[in-house]
């Protein structure tokens, strides 16, 4: 039987795209972003058992075969666990299947426009979301996916069929800047960028803005901004530390980006033909 591993769902969300929307958060990810503010959702646990001892609830043990076990009922979600893992993973993961996530949905189907399948990186359980999401458009409801870019949609398009729009990071675009900030290079992201905008699926971009990083954001925003026009939101996000890494903070500072500065670029970004340009 199909499953995947999932790190949380949100029944109610509003900033998951359009309206009030489910959001499944996949473990998982393909790409080790700096700057990510949720890195325990990059890998899967390795059983390692630093997390066990000092939880205070008592809610991880380990089995016979010394897997570690998460107790749902006893977790109080302190994050200690999280903060103990020296793998950038967390304990506090569920293999569902398809029918369990359904079984889910379905306690909130009534007040929901859809649901949006999120990371990690999301993609990486593909055949699963595909199964996923028939079911839920046949219950009337949307389903968007919130992607890194790293899978290449051209290839394998048959999650389009079932999914009504991709909101896409566009971190980078010099391969250099690509490399630092995400371990990754650009090229397949800016591809899909361009396929889903062809195929009428691109929900939104998304581009994170650092202080200090003029030229690389400038890059960045000029060539998405080219690109996608008024046929999608473009969201313009401020860097903040809150969350990152304490040896990428080191990196990439600790100052959040000042609005005022975001603000310019997406004014940049509006005066590329983006209409759709806004600061978060």
């Amino acid at each position: 039987m199909m499953n995947a591993p999932v790190n949380k769902i949100i029944d109610f969300s509003n900033v998951d795209g359009p309206g009030n929307r489910t959001s499944i958060f996949f473990q998982g990810c393909s790409f080790d972003c700096m700057f990510c503010h949720n890195p325990e959702t990059i890998h899967l646990c390795r059983n390692c058992g630093a997390c066990v001892d000092g939880c205070p609830a008592r809610a991880l043990s380990r089995d016979a075969a010394g897997a570690v076990c998460w107790d749902p009922d006893k977790c109080v979600e302190c994050d200690q666990c999280i903060r103990a893992c020296p793998w950038d993973a967390s304990p506090r993961i569920r293999l569902m299947t398809v029918e369990e996530v359904m079984r889910r949905l379905r306690r909130t189907m009534p007040y929901i426009d859809g649901i949006t399948a999120s990371g990690g990186e999301c993609t990486l359980q593909n055949d699963f979301l595909i199964a996923l999401f028939t079911l839920v458009r046949q219950e009337g409801k949307s389903c968007l996916l919130d992607s890194n870019g790293s899978f290449d949609f051209e290839a394998d398009p048959r999650i389009l069929r079932v999914c009504d729009g991709v909101m896409l990071d566009v971190k980078a675009v010099s391969p250099a800047w690509s490399q630092l900030l995400i371990s990754a290079p650009p090229d397949l992201v800016l591809r899909n960028l361009d396929y889903l905008l062809s195929v009428d699926r691109l929900q939104e971009v998304r581009t994170v803005i650092f202080p200090h990083q003029d030229r690389e954001n400038e890059e960045t925003v000029r060539y998405v901004a080219s690109r996608i026009g008024s046929a999608c939101d473009y969201r313009i996000i401020r860097y903040r530390p809150f969350g990152v890494r304490e040896k990428y903070q080191r990196i990439l500072g600790e100052e959040t980006t000042p609005a005022a500065l975001a603000e310019q670029y997406a004014e940049l970004a509006r005066s590329l033909g983006a209409a759709k340009a806004y600061v978060v």
